[in-house]
């Protein structure tokens, strides 16, 4: 895709495209390993996690350049990729707090000059973002889909976002099925707002209950893919579902 003018997260005038290798990352390290004194009000857990970040070249470039979260670079290789976001497109971000998918969002699809369009929709607040419509709301909630077509001027949207995880309990099995069960919720719901030609982006986990949104997703959209863009740490079950060419109709 072609880069188109447009804000930056920090309203400077960016590019519609950039690329994670002009961000400062390279290979997934840094030239610096960072360790931590152990505090004793520390638990083992926090202290390995604070020096992952530390570590994470991916928390130090989205500090740099002003996006809310290391997972808006996921966001920009995957488009970087396969193009799934352009200029004038409407899109809805489903769990979209702190707002890093939404930034990226607006940038691209040039929201924030009223060419494109971005709705994030999550149970938590969140800090306004440039050229999104943001709403404290639950996507599942009887009320979340005709605010949604409501705000949309009747138009269908474009593209479905969707990075949400749901909180874990501790117990792999039951995790993993409330994840995926998530996930088949939000892929009903892109499917009840997307235009034909549409596209849904949903964050999942390996783990073999996949079996079911798959068969939703094969359905209902022309192609089907699982994609894990180098922001995903290689040590996470973490990747994501691409459905693109949507059919129409609902699922």
């Amino acid at each position: 895709m072609k880069g188109k003018s447009g804000r930056g997260p920090g309203g400077k005038a960016t590019s519609g495209k950039t690329p994670t290798s002009a961000l400062g990352v390279s290979g997934g390290q840094r030239d610096l390993n960072v360790r931590l004194k152990t505090a004793r009000s520390r638990t083992a857990s926090s202290q390995r996690w604070l020096e992952r970040q530390l570590n994470d070249p991916y928390v130090a470039a989205a500090k740099r350049e002003g996006y809310r979260s290391r997972a808006a670079y996921k966001l920009l290789e995957i488009d970087d990729k396969y193009h799934v976001l352009k200029p004038g497109h409407r899109v809805v971000d489903l769990g979209a707090a702190p707002g890093g998918w939404s930034q990226i969002a607006a940038t691209r699809t040039q929201s924030v000059g009223g060419r494109g369009q971005v709705i994030a929709i999550d149970i938590l607040e969140m800090e306004p973002v440039a050229g999104v419509q943001a709403a404290q709301l639950d996507f599942m909630d009887d009320s979340a889909e005709p605010w949604l077509k409501q705000q949309l001027n009747g138009e269908a949207a474009d593209i479905v976002l969707s990075d949400m995880a749901a909180p874990t309990v501790g117990h792999t099995s039951t995790d993993h099925l409330r994840i995926m069960m998530l996930a088949e919720a939000a892929a009903h719901f892109a499917c009840d707002v997307l235009a034909p030609g549409g596209a849904f982006l949903c964050k999942v986990f390996q783990g073999g209950t996949e079996r079911d949104l798959l068969d939703l997703l094969k359905r209902s959209f022309a192609t089907v893919r699982h994609v894990k863009p180098p922001a995903s740490r290689s040590d996470s079950a973490e990747l994501y579902v691409l459905a693109t060419g949507f059919k129409g109709g609902t699922a």
